[in-house]
């Protein structure tokens, strides 16, 4: 993750923002694009999947935290608590090989590079009780693989959220689609790095339907 400045809020991008959502909530997605994610669940037994909500991420103090993070995590409760243990979360671990280009992006962010059981790498105090299950803890970006399909199974209905939009979230949602599940993101319950990024992710995996739909907490709970 590489945070950058912007202005605004997380749902009201600055005018010309690539991605720029219609006027209204905090991660509301357009027009037609709900009810078609929303389709895909009904009728299957989803899972929720909550990636990376820990302290560099979501923390205020964490370089890297998420300024949206407060906003998508009432969100996240509300979709946790009606998944009940159909619920999975992830972790970032700094556990890549250093000979490779994971070499160059510690060294570019030094503060990072830490061991595993370093605090920036906990879960934050909301998410230790959003799942029954072990964390997921992976080296990259996306967190879709054997790992999560072991437990969801191949070309499952999955609701994605967490930190951030613009970088793990995004990297999720397209292996998900590419590997055969049916995605759906809520878009509410996600924190970009910044208002404009949040908007961008959000713009190109709107770009994937049908098996990456944008929706938003409300209608997914009303789709269950």
């Amino acid at each position: 993750m590489i945070p950058s400045t912007g202005s605004g809020t997380q749902g009201e991008p600055g005018p010309g923002t690539q991605g720029e959502p219609d006027a209204g909530t905090q991660g509301e997605p357009g027009a037609g694009t709900q009810g078609a994610a929303i389709s895909g669940a009904q009728g299957a037994a989803s899972w929720l999947v909550v990636i990376d909500p820990q302290a560099i991420f979501a923390s205020a103090e964490s370089a890297w935290g998420s300024p949206f993070f407060g906003e998508a995590m009432p969100h996240i409760r509300a979709l946790a608590d009606a998944f009940g243990d159909r619920v999975l979360v992830t972790r970032w671990m700094p556990t890549a090989d250093r000979s490779t280009s994971w070499g160059d992006y510690f060294a570019a962010w030094p503060f990072a590079d830490q061991p595993p059981n370093h605090p920036l790498y906990d879960l934050v105090p909301e998410a230790t009780a959003l799942t029954p299950h072990p964390s997921i803890d992976l080296p990259t970006f996306g967190k879709w693989g054997p790992e999560i399909e072991a437990v969801v199974g191949r070309g499952a209905h999955v609701v994605l959220a967490g930190v951030s939009t613009d970088c793990c979230v995004i990297s999720t949602a397209l292996a998900a689609a590419d590997a055969g599940a049916h995605v759906i993101v809520a878009a509410d319950a996600c924190a970009g790095s910044t208002a404009e990024n949040h908007a961008a992710a959000l713009h190109v995996m709107s770009l994937y339907p049908p098996q990456l739909t944008i929706s938003d907490t409300a209608a997914i709970l009303s789709a269950l």
